[in-house]
C-alpha cells in the first residue's frame, strides 16, 4: 500500500485515478492547484502523479518546485507525445 498525490486541474480524471488506485489498496490524496501543493507536506508520499498540461502551473514547473524540497518518485499524466517533451520529462 502507498500514498500517492494525484495532481491534475480536471476533476474526472482525479476522480478515476482515485477509485482505480485505491481499489488496488493505495492511499490516494488529489490536488486541482499547483499552488496548493507548494504548500503541503510532500514527504509523507510515496509517489506523485502529475499532470503536465494545467492552467496555471504546468507540470514541469510545479515538478521543478517539489525537487528544490524533495526527492519523492514523481510520474507525469500527459497525453503528449513529443520528443522534445518526454526529455524535458526525464530531466526534471
Amino acid at each position: 500500500m502507498a500514498k500517492i498525490l494525484a495532481v491534475d486541474d480536471e476533476a474526472k480524471i482525479l476522480q478515476i485515478i482515485r477509485k482505480a488506485l485505491e481499489k488496488d489498496g493505495h492511499i490516494v490524496q488529489t490536488v486541482q492547484d499547483g499552488d496548493v501543493v507548494r504548500q503541503m507536506e510532500l514527504s509523507r508520499y510515496d509517489l506523485i502523479l502529475l499532470d503536465v498540461m494545467m492552467p496555471k502551473m504546468d507540470g514541469f514547473t510545479l515538478c521543478k518546485k517539489i525537487r528544490e524540497k524533495e526527492e519523492i518518485p514523481i510520474l507525469f499524466i500527459t497525453a503528449k507525445v513529443q520528443e522534445v517533451d518526454q526529455l524535458k520529462g526525464y530531466e526534471l
